[in-house]
Parts: C-alpha cells; sequence; structure tokens
C-alpha cells in the first residue's frame, strides 16, 4: 500500500456497471470543494472527486455519489454435488437510507436495479452473503449492511454480515521447520519496521506473532503503515519477506513451503529425535549398532533410550555432549542453527564426546540422521574407536527414507485474529453483550467470509481464521492504519430477536439480492466459479443452528 497524497484515479469509471451505490453523497462542509464527496466508511472521511476513489481504494466517487468499488462475494451450494462455490456480485449496499430500506421492491429506483440479474441464484439450493465486499457499519449506530433470512432444515435463520475495521488484529504464523529463524521474543522486521516477534516454538514448527494494535496505532506513521500493507498481503495469500534480528530472512506465503535464508524447506520433522528413535527403533534393531537423532531441543541415543533397552541392545559406550535429560535423551548438544536437526552443526560428530573403551569395540555401527532424514551419515569405529565415514548399507538407507517419508511437507499457516469490538456489535443489536453471550452461549455460528471462526475463551468476540480457507482477497485496509476483514454472525430468527437485533433490517434473501447485490451481464458460469475450500464446512449447516 502506497501512502496517497491525493486519492488514485479509478480505471474505468466511464464505462457503466452496477457499482455498488453507498448513498448520494454531499458535501459536508463549506470549505469542502462542491465537486467532491466525504466518504464516512471509515474515520479518514476522505474527500473524494469525481472519477476518483478514496485512500483505502474501497470507496469511489461516481458522478457525486459514492459507490463501493469491489464486488460482494456470495456462496452457492449445489445440493446435487455438495460443493460450495464463491461468485461475485457487484451491486448497491443501501445502509443509509432508512426510507428506502422500507420500500416495497417494486418502488425501488429504477437506477438502483440491474435489470440484466434474472434472480437465477434464487433457484439454488442455498446461498450465503458473505462479509467480503460488503461494506462496513461506520460511524458505529449504523445497522449491519445485510441482515438477511433464509430457511435450512425448515429452521427460520438469520445471518448479520458486515466487513469490519480492526484495529485490534494479528496474524499468528506456523512456520514447519526446524531451522533457527531467531531468539524467542527476537523482533521480526519488515522494511526495516518492526512488525512482530518470534513467539513459543511449537512440536516441529516455529511460531511468529505478526501485526497488533501495538505496531499499527503505537509506533511511528511508517510502522503502522509497514505493518497494514504487510498484514494485507499476508492475509490475501501473497509472499512477505521478513527478517529477524539476531536469526534468518524469511519468505512466507500462505499455503506455501517457507523460505529460510533463500532455501526453500522441504519437510515438517517426524518428531523430536527422541520420538524418531522410539518410533524407527525396532526396524533399525539388528542392522545397526546405534543411532544418534540429532536434535535442537531432544536429541535421542538409540542404545541408552527406553526403546533400546526393551530390545535388549548393547550399550555402545557413546559418550553425548550437552545435557543428559532421562536415558537416552539429551538437551543442548548444540546452538540453534540451520544445521543438522536445527542445530548449527555441519559436522555431526562433534556432538559426540568420545567413547567408554570398556563398552565399546572396533566395527561398532553408527548412523547419525537428523529428525528429517534429510541429514544422514553412516560410521564403522576403527581400531583406535574413531569413527569412520562409509557408505550407508542399502537396508539403513530405506529407513532413512522412511524417516522422510513420514515427515509431512512444509507449510506456513496464516492465521487471522481479530477482536470484533464496538461498531461489529452495535450492527447486530443496540446492546452489543447479548451478542457476546449469545456466542459464548454457542447459539451463534461466526463465520469469516464463510470459513469457520474459532471464538475464544474469555471476555470480548476474539475469532481465529485460517486465511486459506477464506475467499482470495478478503482482507482489505484503511489509512486509519487498521485492516478491513469480513465477519457473519448467523443464528437462529428467534435468537436474533431476543438478542435485540435490527429487526426492521431484517430482509429475505430475495429482496437482499435484490436491494443490495446484482451481477453483471455476463457473470462467471458454474464452470468459472472458484471452488471454496473443501474443508469447509456449510456455514448455515453446523450446530446451534441446526441442532
Amino acid at each position: 500500500m502506497t501512502e496517497h497524497t491525493k486519492t488514485d484515479g479509478l480505471p474505468g469509471m466511464d464505462a457503466p456497471g452496477p457499482l455498488q451505490v453507498m448513498e448520494k453523497a454531499r458535501p459536508r462542509n463549506e470549505r469542502m470543494n462542491s465537486e467532491k464527496i466525504e466518504c464516512n466508511a471509515c474515520p479518514v472521511l476522505c474527500q473524494i472527486s469525481d472519477g476518483r476513489s478514496g485512500a483505502c481504494d474501497r470507496y469511489a466517487n461516481r458522478g457525486g455519489t459514492l459507490v463501493r468499488v469491489d464486488p460482494v462475494l456470495l456462496l452457492r451450494r449445489s445440493l446435487a454435488d455438495k460443493e460450495a462455490r464463491v461468485v461475485p456480485f457487484v451491486g448497491r449496499v443501501a445502509v443509509d437510507s432508512p426510507a428506502e430500506q422500507a420500500m416495497p421492491p417494486e418502488d425501488v429506483p429504477a437506477a438502483a436495479v440491474t435489470p440484466q440479474w434474472s434472480g437465477d441464484l434464487l433457484l439454488a439450493d442455498e446461498v450465503f452473503i458473505t462479509g467480503v465486499g460488503s461494506s462496513t457499519t461506520y460511524p458505529d449506530y449504523k445497522p449491519a449492511p445485510f441482515i438477511v433470512s433464509s430457511k435450512a432444515a425448515g429452521v427460520d435463520l438469520v445471518t448479520v454480515v458486515t466487513e469490519g475495521i480492526f484495529s485490534y488484529c494479528s496474524f499468528k504464523v506456523k512456520i514447519d521447520t526446524d531451522r533457527f529463524l531467531g531468539a524467542e521474543q527476537a523482533n521480526v522486521r519488515v522494511k526495516g519496521e518492526v512488525v512482530g516477534h518470534v513467539t513459543t516454538a511449537e512440536y516441529g514448527s516455529q511460531m511468529l506473532s505478526l501485526g497488533g494494535v501495538h505496531h499499527l496505532t503505537g509506533g511511528s506513521k511508517k510502522e503502522g503503515r509497514v505493518t497494514v500493507e504487510m498484514m494485507k498481503a499476508l492475509g490475501n495469500k501473497q509472499a512477505v519477506e521478513f527478517t529477524i534480528d539476531g536469526g534468518s530472512q524469511i519468505l512466507i506465503q500462505a499455503g506455501r513451503a517457507p523460505i529460510v535464508n533463500g532455501v526453500e524447506e522441504r519437510r515438517m520433522r517426524v518428531g523430536c529425535g527422541s520420538a524418531t528413535v522410539g518410533i524407527f527403533a525396532k526396524q533399525l534393531f539388528g542392522k545397526l549398532d546405534e543411532v544418534v537423532v540429532v536434535d535442537d531441543h531432544i536429541t535421542g541415543v538409540l542404545t541408552e533410550h527406553q526403546a533400546g533397552r526393551c530390545l535388549d541392545m548393547r550399550p555402545s559406550g557413546i559418550k553425548m555432549r550437552g545435557r543428559k535429560s532421562t536415558p537416552g535423551r539429551y538437551f543442548q548438544v548444540a546452538n540453534p542453527g540451520t544445521g543438522w536437526g536445527g542445530t548449527d552443526i555441519a559436522d555431526p560428530l562433534s556432538i559426540i564426546e568420545g567413547w567408554d573403551a570398556e563398552a565399546a569395540w572396533p566395527g561398532l555401527r553408527l548412523l547419525m540422521t537428523s529428525t528429517t532424514g534429510e541429514h544422514a551419515s553412516w560410521y564403522v569405529l576403527d581400531e583406535a574407536l574413531n569413527p569412520v565415514e562409509q557408505e550407508m548399507p542399502a537396508e539403513v538407507r530405506r529407513i532413512v527414507e522412511r524417516i522422510g517419508e513420514n515427515c509431512e511437507p512444509s507449510l506456513s499457516t496464516v492465521l487471522f485474529l481479530g477482536g470484533a469490538g464496538g461498531s461489529l456489535r452495535a450492527g447486530v443489536t443496540e446492546n452489543p453483550v447479548l451478542l457476546t453471550r449469545a456466542i459464548k452461549d454457542a447459539l451463534v455460528n461466526v463465520t469469516c467470509g464463510g470459513a469457520p471462526a474459532y471464538v475464544w475463551p474469555g471476555g470480548g468476540i476474539t475469532v481465529m481464521a485460517d486465511v486459506m480457507r477464506m475467499p482470495d482477497n478478503s482482507f482489505g485496509t484503511v489509512p486509519t492504519p487498521a485492516i478491513v476483514a469480513p465477519i457473519e454472525f448467523s443464528m437462529k430468527l428467534d435468537d436474533y430477536r431476543a438478542l435485540g437485533g435490527h429487526m426492521d433490517y431484517v430482509r429475505t434473501l430475495e429482496d437482499a439480492l435484490r436491494r443490495g447485490a446484482w451481477h453483471n451481464e455476463g457473470a462467471p458460469s458454474a464452470r468459472e466459479w472458484l471452488q471454496l475450500s473443501p474443508a469447509n464446512p456449510w456455514p448455515l449447516a453446523r450446530p446451534p443452528l441446526l441442532g
């Protein structure tokens, strides 16, 4: 996102098209140029000239009318193939004109209706309006852009749809790698600006916490701008390059393998060194005399390990560096790094202090491998009990390859984490705490662009969703700076009434499509629709909605 000093031209403004009409906006103060209109979709309040878009590139002035540039996205499910697909619709979002909202459909101004729409979507088995492209509820008193009633399995439902302006939001990034990325709490930077930090490593993965209100609003103007630019790109499944203080340079893209210091990761480890020893001990038994699985966290030694003892393996007399934990498990054998098993070593023998001459013997066969099998060497002790590297036997090589086979592909997983605060809840009900309580009582299903969202326990509405399960380009920005992201609340109609919902704004699906979203002539055919993630359940078919 570039820093805007003036509004940008909107390509194709001269061409007719059914853009979403937000309102017939007028100048809001005497000093504003009469040819400009003020956009109130966020606190920036851009003054937009005719044929230009605002600083967020989401709203534009078209002949004195404020229009939404991007399309609303609808999900359509065909019960014939049980597939959910996403199709873009463009049209008007009439949230600023209560009088027009109250009109019978036949009295809606003709200029607001696109005649090419034939209503064919109403022949679909089910349609779900997502928050992508739906507009926001700013200023806070406005009801949500879409409050849509529907019926599923004979149950009357309502879905409240909006795009939230999130200042309190971040991304939690799971990076499947043993490579050292940076020390815990180390700063993560983009273009020299701090945008997050390294957090606690999890099993087989390094973790980053990126964005957040302190980086968006608590630092310099440049820090906030770089942070929101990074968050928009990462959420929209684009590649972003990061530098970690005292650590690595890493390229992250949701659903892709991370690239660490220019090298693409391939495997997520099968387990720690101790787990790897235990998993493959029986397969290795009889083919060698000792195994060391090098790991930054827990290095495993087979003959000392409980697995080796259960197999009655002869002690090898190996002496390991590091701190011994329980038998066959060693901590801190080396420093973290990008070498063997996430350590800083290139020579695996450097973690062996020596051999007990009373236990070891010439001809002892030693396998050293990493937790992914990407590094592996075979040694035989000579007469002086020195390990001599030799060609690995084929039967041992096959087991090392099986270690690699059991490693899942290395991926970067990006989770959006946002706090749904005042304006979002006010768009649903006049008494926002009732929405919070209804969600905690499992009466409301929360989705982000139709994708399932996990609601964190405790106070407030803190939601988390996998961006790979959300439609492409779900995220936008406003230059406050803040992230714009879709959110939908679905519930039984009676429950919505009970929590004090904006019942006067509830519209049927047919009415919502007529008033709020229309598609162009030549809209995508069924074959051209983008298929939603097959992992996603249909938003209106999840408990508690249908029991």
